[in-house]
Protein backbone atom coordinates (compact mmCIF):
# COMPACT_ATOMS: atom_id res chain seq x y z
CA UNK A 1 0.00 0.00 0.00
CA UNK A 2 1.29 3.43 -0.95
CA UNK A 3 1.31 6.13 1.75
CA UNK A 4 2.54 9.72 1.67
CA UNK A 5 3.03 10.30 5.39
CA UNK A 6 2.53 6.98 7.24
CA UNK A 7 3.64 8.49 10.58
CA UNK A 8 0.34 10.36 10.79
CA UNK A 9 -1.83 8.40 8.36
CA UNK A 10 -1.39 5.18 10.37
CA UNK A 11 -1.07 6.67 13.86
CA UNK A 12 -2.83 4.92 16.77
CA UNK A 13 -5.90 6.60 18.28
CA UNK A 14 -4.06 7.32 21.56
CA UNK A 15 -1.16 8.93 19.69
CA UNK A 16 -3.54 10.99 17.57
CA UNK A 17 -5.45 12.18 20.65
CA UNK A 18 -2.14 13.33 22.19
CA UNK A 19 -1.15 15.22 19.02
CA UNK A 20 -4.59 16.81 18.71
CA UNK A 21 -4.68 17.84 22.37
CA UNK A 22 -1.29 19.56 22.22
CA UNK A 23 -2.14 21.39 19.02
CA UNK A 24 -5.64 22.36 20.20
CA UNK A 25 -4.28 23.90 23.42
CA UNK A 26 -1.80 25.96 21.40
CA UNK A 27 -4.44 27.05 18.86
CA UNK A 28 -6.92 28.17 21.51
CA UNK A 29 -4.23 30.31 23.18
CA UNK A 30 -3.36 31.94 19.86
CA UNK A 31 -6.91 32.80 18.84
CA UNK A 32 -7.76 34.06 22.32
CA UNK A 33 -4.82 36.48 22.36
CA UNK A 34 -4.83 37.46 18.66
CA UNK A 35 -8.48 37.44 17.51
CA UNK A 36 -10.66 39.92 19.46
CA UNK A 37 -13.88 38.53 17.96
CA UNK A 38 -13.14 35.04 19.23
CA UNK A 39 -11.84 36.29 22.59
CA UNK A 40 -15.16 38.10 23.12
CA UNK A 41 -17.05 34.89 22.33
CA UNK A 42 -15.01 32.90 24.87
CA UNK A 43 -15.35 35.54 27.56
CA UNK A 44 -19.12 35.73 27.10
CA UNK A 45 -19.43 32.06 28.08
CA UNK A 46 -16.76 32.30 30.79
CA UNK A 47 -14.08 30.21 29.10
CA UNK A 48 -10.33 30.93 29.21
CA UNK A 49 -7.49 29.17 27.38
CA UNK A 50 -6.43 27.46 30.62
CA UNK A 51 -9.77 25.61 30.71
CA UNK A 52 -8.77 23.64 27.58
CA UNK A 53 -6.48 20.81 28.69
CA UNK A 54 -7.20 18.17 26.04
CA UNK A 55 -9.28 17.40 22.97
CA UNK A 56 -12.01 16.23 25.38
CA UNK A 57 -12.54 19.89 26.30
CA UNK A 58 -13.30 20.91 22.71
CA UNK A 59 -17.05 20.83 23.38
CA UNK A 60 -16.63 23.67 25.94
CA UNK A 61 -15.63 26.11 23.19
CA UNK A 62 -18.07 28.29 21.22
CA UNK A 63 -18.92 27.60 17.58
CA UNK A 64 -17.69 29.73 14.68
CA UNK A 65 -20.15 30.54 11.90
CA UNK A 66 -19.73 31.83 8.36
CA UNK A 67 -21.49 34.97 9.60
CA UNK A 68 -18.56 35.60 11.98
CA UNK A 69 -16.28 35.86 8.95
CA UNK A 70 -18.70 38.21 7.23
CA UNK A 71 -19.11 40.35 10.37
CA UNK A 72 -15.33 40.80 10.60
CA UNK A 73 -14.83 41.22 6.83
CA UNK A 74 -12.26 41.26 5.39
CA UNK A 75 -9.39 40.43 7.78
CA UNK A 76 -10.87 40.61 11.28
CA UNK A 77 -10.57 36.87 12.00
CA UNK A 78 -6.90 36.67 11.00
CA UNK A 79 -4.63 35.62 13.89
CA UNK A 80 -1.43 37.08 12.46
CA UNK A 81 -0.49 40.52 11.12
CA UNK A 82 -0.92 41.09 7.36
CA UNK A 83 2.86 41.13 6.99
CA UNK A 84 2.76 37.35 7.62
CA UNK A 85 -0.08 36.65 5.17
CA UNK A 86 1.35 35.49 1.83
CA UNK A 87 -1.90 34.47 0.13
CA UNK A 88 -5.54 35.57 0.17
CA UNK A 89 -8.41 33.45 -1.15
CA UNK A 90 -12.14 34.09 -0.93
CA UNK A 91 -15.12 31.76 -1.06
CA UNK A 92 -17.51 31.64 -3.97
CA UNK A 93 -20.58 32.27 -1.82
CA UNK A 94 -23.68 33.51 -3.61
CA UNK A 95 -25.20 35.46 -0.72
CA UNK A 96 -23.75 38.18 1.47
CA UNK A 97 -20.09 39.16 1.57
CA UNK A 98 -17.40 36.75 0.47
CA UNK A 99 -15.60 34.88 3.21
CA UNK A 100 -11.94 35.84 3.06
CA UNK A 101 -9.19 33.37 3.93
CA UNK A 102 -5.58 34.27 4.68
CA UNK A 103 -2.61 31.90 4.53
CA UNK A 104 0.85 32.20 6.04
CA UNK A 105 3.81 30.49 4.40
CA UNK A 106 3.37 27.60 6.84
CA UNK A 107 -0.36 27.36 5.97
CA UNK A 108 0.51 26.99 2.28
CA UNK A 109 2.95 24.24 3.27
CA UNK A 110 0.23 22.49 5.32
CA UNK A 111 -2.19 22.74 2.42
CA UNK A 112 0.34 21.19 0.05
CA UNK A 113 0.90 18.38 2.57
CA UNK A 114 -2.77 17.40 2.99
CA UNK A 115 -3.36 17.64 -0.78
CA UNK A 116 -0.29 15.48 -1.40
CA UNK A 117 -1.87 12.80 0.78
CA UNK A 118 -5.13 13.02 -1.18
CA UNK A 119 -3.38 12.72 -4.53
CA UNK A 120 -1.41 9.68 -3.33
CA UNK A 121 -4.73 8.15 -2.17
CA UNK A 122 -5.69 8.27 -5.87
CA UNK A 123 -2.61 6.19 -6.75
CA UNK A 124 -0.47 9.05 -8.06
CA UNK A 125 3.29 9.36 -7.59
CA UNK A 126 6.21 11.34 -9.04
CA UNK A 127 5.76 9.60 -12.38
CA UNK A 128 2.15 10.77 -12.74
CA UNK A 129 0.87 13.57 -14.97
CA UNK A 130 -1.90 15.47 -13.21
CA UNK A 131 -4.28 17.75 -15.07
CA UNK A 132 -5.88 20.31 -12.76
CA UNK A 133 -9.15 21.49 -14.29
CA UNK A 134 -10.47 23.19 -11.16
CA UNK A 135 -10.59 26.96 -11.45
CA UNK A 136 -7.52 28.93 -10.45
CA UNK A 137 -7.84 32.31 -8.75
CA UNK A 138 -9.74 33.23 -5.58
CA UNK A 139 -11.39 29.78 -5.64
CA UNK A 140 -9.13 27.40 -3.68
CA UNK A 141 -9.62 24.33 -5.89
CA UNK A 142 -7.01 24.84 -8.59
CA UNK A 143 -4.04 26.01 -6.55
CA UNK A 144 -4.68 23.48 -3.78
CA UNK A 145 -4.54 20.53 -6.17
CA UNK A 146 -1.61 22.13 -7.99
CA UNK A 147 0.61 22.41 -4.90
CA UNK A 148 -0.30 18.93 -3.70
CA UNK A 149 0.67 17.44 -7.07
CA UNK A 150 3.95 19.35 -7.08
CA UNK A 151 4.65 18.23 -3.51
CA UNK A 152 4.69 14.55 -4.54
CA UNK A 153 6.91 15.39 -7.53
CA UNK A 154 4.27 14.75 -10.21
CA UNK A 155 4.10 16.70 -13.49
CA UNK A 156 1.28 19.25 -13.26
CA UNK A 157 -0.81 20.61 -16.12
CA UNK A 158 -2.47 23.79 -14.74
CA UNK A 159 -5.36 23.67 -17.21
CA UNK A 160 -7.89 25.49 -14.99
CA UNK A 161 -11.56 25.31 -16.04
CA UNK A 162 -13.05 25.83 -19.48
CA UNK A 163 -11.85 25.34 -23.06
CA UNK A 164 -13.02 21.74 -22.86
CA UNK A 165 -11.93 20.61 -26.32
CA UNK A 166 -8.39 21.79 -25.61
CA UNK A 167 -8.49 20.05 -22.21
CA UNK A 168 -9.36 16.76 -23.89
CA UNK A 169 -6.70 17.21 -26.55
CA UNK A 170 -4.12 17.88 -23.81
CA UNK A 171 -5.21 14.77 -21.92
CA UNK A 172 -4.62 12.75 -25.06
CA UNK A 173 -1.41 14.42 -26.24
CA UNK A 174 0.29 14.88 -22.85
CA UNK A 175 -0.66 11.47 -21.47
CA UNK A 176 -2.57 12.77 -18.44
CA UNK A 177 -2.86 10.03 -15.80
CA UNK A 178 -4.94 11.86 -13.17
CA UNK A 179 -7.70 14.44 -13.60
CA UNK A 180 -8.79 16.89 -10.88
CA UNK A 181 -12.07 18.75 -11.44
CA UNK A 182 -15.74 18.80 -10.42
CA UNK A 183 -17.63 15.55 -11.12
CA UNK A 184 -20.15 17.35 -13.33
CA UNK A 185 -17.31 18.74 -15.44
CA UNK A 186 -15.79 15.25 -15.75
CA UNK A 187 -19.11 14.04 -17.21
CA UNK A 188 -19.20 17.06 -19.51
CA UNK A 189 -15.69 16.15 -20.71
CA UNK A 190 -16.88 12.59 -21.37
CA UNK A 191 -19.72 13.97 -23.53
CA UNK A 192 -17.33 16.21 -25.45
CA UNK A 193 -14.91 13.32 -25.99
CA UNK A 194 -17.73 11.36 -27.60
CA UNK A 195 -18.59 14.34 -29.83
CA UNK A 196 -14.90 14.65 -30.82
CA UNK A 197 -14.68 10.95 -31.61
CA UNK A 198 -12.05 10.31 -28.94
CA UNK A 199 -12.39 6.97 -27.16
CA UNK A 200 -11.42 6.49 -23.51
CA UNK A 201 -8.93 3.82 -24.63
CA UNK A 202 -6.93 6.54 -26.39
CA UNK A 203 -6.20 8.22 -23.05
CA UNK A 204 -3.81 7.20 -20.27
CA UNK A 205 -6.18 8.34 -17.53
CA UNK A 206 -6.11 6.14 -14.43
CA UNK A 207 -8.00 8.11 -11.81
CA UNK A 208 -9.93 11.28 -11.11
CA UNK A 209 -10.06 13.38 -7.94
CA UNK A 210 -13.49 14.99 -7.95
CA UNK A 211 -15.05 17.41 -5.48
CA UNK A 212 -16.49 20.91 -4.87
CA UNK A 213 -20.07 19.66 -5.30
CA UNK A 214 -22.18 16.74 -4.03
CA UNK A 215 -22.30 13.65 -6.22
CA UNK A 216 -23.81 10.21 -5.83
CA UNK A 217 -22.50 6.66 -6.14
CA UNK A 218 -24.45 6.31 -9.36
CA UNK A 219 -22.72 9.38 -10.77
CA UNK A 220 -19.39 7.83 -9.78
CA UNK A 221 -20.23 4.68 -11.74
CA UNK A 222 -21.19 6.80 -14.74
CA UNK A 223 -17.87 8.70 -14.67
CA UNK A 224 -15.82 5.55 -14.16
CA UNK A 225 -17.54 3.79 -17.03
CA UNK A 226 -17.37 6.70 -19.49
CA UNK A 227 -13.75 7.67 -18.75
CA UNK A 228 -12.44 4.21 -17.80
CA UNK A 229 -10.97 5.43 -14.51
CA UNK A 230 -11.19 5.14 -10.72
CA UNK A 231 -13.16 8.15 -9.44
CA UNK A 232 -12.51 9.26 -5.87
CA UNK A 233 -14.21 11.93 -3.80
CA UNK A 234 -12.31 14.81 -2.18
CA UNK A 235 -13.68 17.20 0.41
CA UNK A 236 -12.67 20.64 1.56
CA UNK A 237 -13.87 24.16 2.12
CA UNK A 238 -12.04 27.44 1.78
CA UNK A 239 -12.50 28.48 5.39
CA UNK A 240 -10.89 25.31 6.77
CA UNK A 241 -8.02 25.28 4.21
CA UNK A 242 -9.47 24.39 0.80
CA UNK A 243 -9.56 20.95 -0.87
CA UNK A 244 -7.63 18.27 0.98
CA UNK A 245 -9.41 18.31 4.33
CA UNK A 246 -10.50 14.74 3.52
CA UNK A 247 -10.27 12.35 0.60
CA UNK A 248 -11.16 8.78 -0.30
CA UNK A 249 -8.56 6.09 -0.87
CA UNK A 250 -8.83 3.39 -3.53
CA UNK A 251 -11.33 1.44 -1.38
CA UNK A 252 -13.85 4.29 -1.67
CA UNK A 253 -15.47 3.69 1.73
CA UNK A 254 -15.37 7.16 3.24
CA UNK A 255 -13.01 10.11 3.05
CA UNK A 256 -9.96 10.04 5.32
CA UNK A 257 -9.76 13.28 7.33
CA UNK A 258 -6.24 14.58 8.04
CA UNK A 259 -6.91 14.58 11.77
CA UNK A 260 -3.46 15.86 12.69
CA UNK A 261 -4.60 19.17 11.14
CA UNK A 262 -8.41 19.17 11.46
CA UNK A 263 -10.54 17.81 14.32
CA UNK A 264 -14.03 16.78 13.15
CA UNK A 265 -17.23 16.61 15.18
CA UNK A 266 -20.80 15.71 14.26
CA UNK A 267 -23.48 17.79 15.96
CA UNK A 268 -27.26 17.99 15.97
CA UNK A 269 -27.81 21.17 13.89
CA UNK A 270 -30.79 22.16 16.03
CA UNK A 271 -29.59 21.45 19.59
CA UNK A 272 -25.84 21.85 18.79
CA UNK A 273 -25.14 18.78 20.95
CA UNK A 274 -22.21 16.56 19.91
CA UNK A 275 -23.51 13.25 18.55
CA UNK A 276 -21.90 9.83 19.14
CA UNK A 277 -19.71 8.17 16.44
CA UNK A 278 -21.74 6.87 13.50
CA UNK A 279 -24.54 9.43 13.92
CA UNK A 280 -25.63 11.59 11.02
CA UNK A 281 -25.58 15.33 11.61
CA UNK A 282 -23.78 18.55 10.79
CA UNK A 283 -20.03 18.38 10.30
CA UNK A 284 -17.95 20.76 12.43
CA UNK A 285 -14.19 21.36 12.08
CA UNK A 286 -11.51 22.81 14.32
CA UNK A 287 -8.19 23.64 12.66
CA UNK A 288 -5.18 22.90 14.89
CA UNK A 289 -2.19 23.85 12.74
CA UNK A 290 -3.39 26.89 10.77
CA UNK A 291 -1.79 30.24 11.52
CA UNK A 292 -3.52 32.80 9.29
CA UNK A 293 -7.16 31.89 9.87
CA UNK A 294 -7.45 29.28 12.62
CA UNK A 295 -11.07 28.28 13.19
CA UNK A 296 -12.58 26.80 16.33
CA UNK A 297 -15.63 24.55 15.88
CA UNK A 298 -16.52 25.90 12.46
CA UNK A 299 -20.03 24.86 11.41
CA UNK A 300 -19.76 23.65 7.83
CA UNK A 301 -23.54 23.14 7.31
CA UNK A 302 -22.64 19.86 5.56
CA UNK A 303 -24.55 16.73 6.58
CA UNK A 304 -22.37 13.66 7.09
CA UNK A 305 -21.27 11.00 9.62
CA UNK A 306 -17.93 9.72 10.93
CA UNK A 307 -16.44 6.22 10.95
CA UNK A 308 -13.54 5.56 13.35
CA UNK A 309 -12.85 1.98 12.26
CA UNK A 310 -9.50 1.26 10.63
CA UNK A 311 -9.76 1.27 6.83
CA UNK A 312 -8.82 -1.68 4.66
CA UNK A 313 -5.99 0.48 3.28
CA UNK A 314 -4.33 0.51 6.72
CA UNK A 315 -4.90 4.18 7.46
CA UNK A 316 -6.33 5.00 10.88
CA UNK A 317 -7.64 8.49 10.09
CA UNK A 318 -11.34 8.84 10.85
CA UNK A 319 -13.44 8.69 7.69
CA UNK A 320 -16.32 10.99 6.83
CA UNK A 321 -19.09 9.60 4.67
CA UNK A 322 -20.22 11.40 1.54
CA UNK A 323 -22.00 14.66 2.25
CA UNK A 324 -25.72 14.01 1.74
CA UNK A 325 -26.79 17.64 1.73
CA UNK A 326 -26.49 20.91 3.56
CA UNK A 327 -28.50 22.41 6.35
CA UNK A 328 -28.55 25.78 4.61
CA UNK A 329 -29.28 24.86 0.97
CA UNK A 330 -31.93 22.41 1.98
CA UNK A 331 -35.19 23.01 0.13
CA UNK A 332 -38.41 22.98 2.13
CA UNK A 333 -41.23 22.04 -0.22
CA UNK A 334 -44.72 21.74 1.23
CA UNK A 335 -43.16 21.28 4.67
CA UNK A 336 -40.82 18.49 3.54
CA UNK A 337 -37.02 18.81 3.72
CA UNK A 338 -35.58 18.05 0.29
CA UNK A 339 -31.94 17.79 -0.77
CA UNK A 340 -31.14 17.85 -4.50
CA UNK A 341 -28.80 14.89 -3.96
CA UNK A 342 -31.82 12.75 -2.96
CA UNK A 343 -33.45 13.40 -6.33
CA UNK A 344 -30.18 12.82 -8.18
CA UNK A 345 -29.90 9.45 -6.48
CA UNK A 346 -33.42 8.48 -7.62
CA UNK A 347 -32.78 9.58 -11.21
CA UNK A 348 -29.57 7.64 -11.51
CA UNK A 349 -30.96 4.61 -9.68
CA UNK A 350 -33.86 4.30 -12.11
CA UNK A 351 -31.54 4.76 -15.06
CA UNK A 352 -32.60 5.46 -18.67
CA UNK A 353 -31.68 9.14 -18.45
CA UNK A 354 -28.53 11.25 -18.70
CA UNK A 355 -27.09 12.43 -15.33
CA UNK A 356 -28.07 16.07 -15.94
CA UNK A 357 -31.06 17.47 -14.12
CA UNK A 358 -32.61 20.70 -12.90
CA UNK A 359 -35.08 21.25 -10.06
CA UNK A 360 -37.55 24.09 -10.54
CA UNK A 361 -39.39 25.10 -7.38
CA UNK A 362 -42.32 27.50 -7.69
CA UNK A 363 -45.49 28.53 -5.89
CA UNK A 364 -48.92 28.34 -7.47
CA UNK A 365 -51.43 30.08 -5.23
CA UNK A 366 -50.37 28.96 -1.77
CA UNK A 367 -48.95 25.61 -2.86
CA UNK A 368 -45.30 24.90 -3.54
CA UNK A 369 -44.62 22.97 -6.74
CA UNK A 370 -41.61 20.91 -7.77
CA UNK A 371 -40.73 20.22 -11.38
CA UNK A 372 -37.78 18.01 -12.24
CA UNK A 373 -36.21 18.40 -15.66
CA UNK A 374 -34.13 15.41 -16.72
CA UNK A 375 -32.17 15.07 -19.92
CA UNK A 376 -32.85 12.15 -22.18
CA UNK A 377 -30.00 10.18 -23.66
CA UNK A 378 -29.62 10.36 -27.45
CA UNK A 379 -31.12 6.86 -27.73
CA UNK A 380 -34.20 7.84 -25.72
CA UNK A 381 -34.70 11.01 -27.73
CA UNK A 382 -35.28 8.96 -30.85
CA UNK A 383 -37.52 6.49 -28.98
CA UNK A 384 -41.29 6.26 -29.05
CA UNK A 385 -43.32 8.85 -27.17
CA UNK A 386 -45.12 6.14 -25.20
CA UNK A 387 -41.81 4.87 -23.78
CA UNK A 388 -40.87 8.40 -22.73
CA UNK A 389 -44.19 8.79 -20.92
CA UNK A 390 -43.59 5.46 -19.15
CA UNK A 391 -40.20 6.62 -17.90
CA UNK A 392 -41.63 9.94 -16.70
CA UNK A 393 -44.31 8.05 -14.81
CA UNK A 394 -41.76 5.74 -13.21
CA UNK A 395 -39.54 8.63 -12.15
CA UNK A 396 -42.52 10.47 -10.67
CA UNK A 397 -43.42 7.43 -8.61
CA UNK A 398 -39.88 6.87 -7.31
CA UNK A 399 -39.42 10.55 -6.40
CA UNK A 400 -42.70 10.53 -4.49
CA UNK A 401 -41.69 7.36 -2.61
CA UNK A 402 -38.32 8.88 -1.70
CA UNK A 403 -39.40 12.41 -0.79
CA UNK A 404 -42.95 11.91 0.35
CA UNK A 405 -44.20 14.66 -2.00
CA UNK A 406 -45.30 14.66 -5.62
CA UNK A 407 -43.25 16.21 -8.39
CA UNK A 408 -43.79 16.81 -12.08
CA UNK A 409 -41.10 15.14 -14.18
CA UNK A 410 -40.24 16.50 -17.59
CA UNK A 411 -37.85 14.67 -19.90
CA UNK A 412 -36.03 17.18 -22.08
CA UNK A 413 -33.89 16.88 -25.20
CA UNK A 414 -30.16 16.10 -24.89
CA UNK A 415 -28.01 19.13 -23.99
CA UNK A 416 -31.06 21.22 -23.04
CA UNK A 417 -29.82 21.79 -19.48
CA UNK A 418 -27.01 24.34 -19.23
CA UNK A 419 -23.59 22.80 -18.60
CA UNK A 420 -21.16 24.21 -16.07
CA UNK A 421 -17.39 24.08 -16.06
CA UNK A 422 -17.46 24.78 -12.34
CA UNK A 423 -20.14 23.82 -9.83
CA UNK A 424 -23.28 22.58 -11.53
CA UNK A 425 -26.42 24.64 -10.93
CA UNK A 426 -29.10 22.19 -9.84
CA UNK A 427 -31.90 24.37 -8.44
CA UNK A 428 -34.01 27.30 -9.61
CA UNK A 429 -36.19 28.48 -6.73
CA UNK A 430 -38.69 30.95 -8.13
CA UNK A 431 -40.37 31.37 -4.74
CA UNK A 432 -37.54 33.77 -3.77
CA UNK A 433 -38.87 36.30 -6.27
CA UNK A 434 -42.47 36.16 -4.99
Amino acid sequence: MQYWNPTFECMSRDEMTKVQSERLIDTVKRVFHNVPHFRDKMQKIGIEPGDIKSVEDLKKLPFTYKQDLRDTYPFGMFAVPMSEIVRIHASSGTTGKQTVVGYTRKDIDTWAEVMARAIVYAGADKNSIIQVAYGYGLFTGGLGAHYGAERIGASVIPASGGNTKRQIQMMKDFGTTHLACTPSYALYMAEEMEAMGIKKEELKLKAGIFGAEPWSENMRKEIEEKLGIMAIDIYGLSEVIGPGVACECQYKCGMHISEDHFIPEIIDPETEEVLPPGSTGELVFTTITKEGLPLIRYRTRDISSLNYEKCECGRTFVRMNKVTGRTDDMLIIRGVNVFPSQIESVLLEVGYTAPHYLLIVDRVGKLDTLEVWVEMTQDMFSDKVRNIEDIERKLRKEIELTLGISAKVKLVEPRTIERSEGKAKRVIDRRKNL
